[in-house]
């Protein structure tokens, strides 16, 4: 399940963001962090699985698409489909928006299965 991004989690969303490779140290780990949490346009949610989260998805939202920035899964859950459900809901979230990739991001929502006007 998705849950959007608050400050009580920031702990356990830094934790998941530090797996992508350009946010391993931890001065650029806040500066990323601390965009999330001053700009509205920059969203950022949580995948829960039980009782744990597993999973980071950040986007920045535009008017007429949106763009993945970080997407990342607890490498032990990795291989279990969470970050496609991920990319699931936010396409279900942001209906007839188009979804965009950074270089980052581009192979991994390659892997994902399209819906309308995505990619």
């Amino acid at each position: 399940m998705l849950f959007r991004y608050k400050k009580s989690f920031e702990k356990i969303a830094m934790g998941l963001m530090s797996f992508m490779p350009k946010e391993r140290e931890l001065k650029k780990l806040q500066q990323t962090m601390h965009i999330y949490e001053e700009n509205p346009d920059w969203q950022l949610f949580l995948w829960k699985k039980e009782d744990d989260f597993v999973g980071l998805l950040g986007l920045k939202v535009e008017e007429e698409s949106y763009t993945i920035h970080h997407i990342s899964v607890n490498p032990s859950h990795r291989g279990e489909g969470i970050g496609h459900e991920m990319i699931g809901k936010i396409q279900d979230m942001m209906q007839d928006r188009e979804m965009r990739a950074t270089e980052e991001t581009d192979a991994f929502l390659k892997k994902c299965p399209v819906k309308k006007g995505d990619l």
